[in-house]
Formats: C-alpha cells, structure tokens, sequence
C-alpha cells in the first residue's frame, strides 16, 4: 500500500499510494520546507485547531472549527507543522505540531553550546504535537493530546520510554492532493472524529479506518492549504 517515490522537482519523498507532484505546493511546503499550514477538513471545510490555544495548556484535544476567527488567527491556532521525525522502515514519519503555543528554548549557560539549532542556527521553538493514546482506537481511550512530550498526561506518552511513540504518524498522500495521518502505534486508525461526526466543534479522535484504504475513506482526509491559499472555495470557513 505504501511505496517510496521521489518527483525530480520537489525532491520529495512520501509514505502513500502516489507521488506528490511538484504544483502539489502546500503539501511540499508542509514536508519539505517544514512550512506551517491550514489543515482543512476535504468533506466540509472546517480546518483543525488546538482546543485551547495557550502554552500551559497539555491535556486537551484538537477540535475542528468553521469559523477564523480573530483570535485563533493572532494566536496562529489554525496552523500547523508537519515536522520530519525520521523513518519506520521505508516510511518518514512526522510530527504534527501546533503553531500556536510554541515556547521559545532557554538561552544556554555562559560558556556552553547551544544546542536544539536548526540549519539557519536559530534555536528550535518546542511546539505542542497531536499525541494519540497508548490504548486508541478505543472508545474509553481514542481522545488525542496537544502538548509537549513531557506534559501530556501517562498514557498518552510512548511506551517503553520512548515518549515520541505516540507522537509519531504516517503521512499518506492520496492522488487528489490530500492527505491522511495514520498513527505509527495503530496502523489500522486514522485521524478521524467522535461518531464519525464532521461538523462544527468536532472533537478529533483516533477512528478505525473503516473504509479499508486510505484514498477512499474521504471523510478523514485534509487538504494542506498555506496562509496564502486562505481564499479556498471553502469560503463559509472564514465567515
């Protein structure tokens, strides 16, 4: 189901049935360019957001939202990171972490090195991550987590003590330029919703995947869309 592909002009390589094209440019931007992006729900339009936009805040969920308004924009609420996260096998894995909340790396001690530097040598921001239960999809326990690895509550932290497992997700490109996230620990789930239900204020939950694939279960699919791109035929999001 998965294969690895390379397009000669991104020099992009996905887990997924298809290869991203190079006009695919908020997917590319997403991947590679480690860009932050609307995640827009494919069936109504309403894009992800933290329930609760604060830094301090760890033991709450992801809900979707049909309306941008003022205060999740200024918070950057509405985007988010897909962060390389190395490989399992053939596949890159990612993080998916919130824009808004990020906190700043402490400065380091006189004399010592900073680490946590990215290529420009600007110091990492730590941002909260989407982290699914240890125990998901159960319908006790498929809720998700936006927060650090160390703040979010026991179960939602990686066994083994590895933290990052349940932080870890397969990022899986359909031919329509959208794009599924299938959790590493519960390879038969997807990114879905409580009962299925994509409406307004949706809470975020781990679903089985149902539909047996993962370009044809479209009520779980998301279109990347990139700041520039918020004027998407999507247009009663931003009423």
């Amino acid at each position: 189901m998965y294969t690895q592909e390379r397009t000669a002009m991104s020099n992009l390589v996905v887990g997924g049935p298809v290869a991203v094209n190079s006009y695919d440019n908020a997917i590319v931007a997403a991947l590679v360019e480690n860009r932050p992006v609307m995640l827009v729900h494919a069936f109504n339009g309403g894009y992800l957001r933290p329930a609760e936009l604060a830094e301090a805040s760890h033991d709450k969920g992801v809900k979707l939202a049909t309306a941008l308004d003022p205060a999740t924009k200024e918070a950057k609420g509405h985007l988010w990171y897909i962060t390389p996260a190395g490989f399992f096998g053939q596949r890159p894995l990612y993080f998916i972490e919130s824009a808004a909340g990020q906190v700043p790396p402490p400065p380091a001690a006189a004399g010592q090195a900073e680490d946590g530097r990215g290529d420009d040598g600007a110091p990492k921001p730590q941002r909260r991550r989407i982290t699914v239960h240890q125990d998901a999809p159960k319908s006790t326990a498929d809720t998700v987590q936006v927060g650090l690895p160390d703040k979010v509550g026991d179960k939602w932290r990686g066994k083994n003590g590895a933290p990052e497992d349940t932080q870890l997700w397969v990022v899986t490109v359909t031919p329509w330029g959208r794009i599924t996230f299938v959790p590493i620990t519960h390879p038969d789930a997807i990114l879905g919703f409580k009962d299925h239900a994509v409406t307004a204020e949706s809470e975020v939950r781990l679903t089985y995947n149902w539909g047996g694939d993962f370009t044809g279960t479209v009520i779980n699919t998301f279109y990347p869309r990139l700041p520039s791109e918020w004027s998407v035929p999507y247009h009663h999001v931003f009423t």
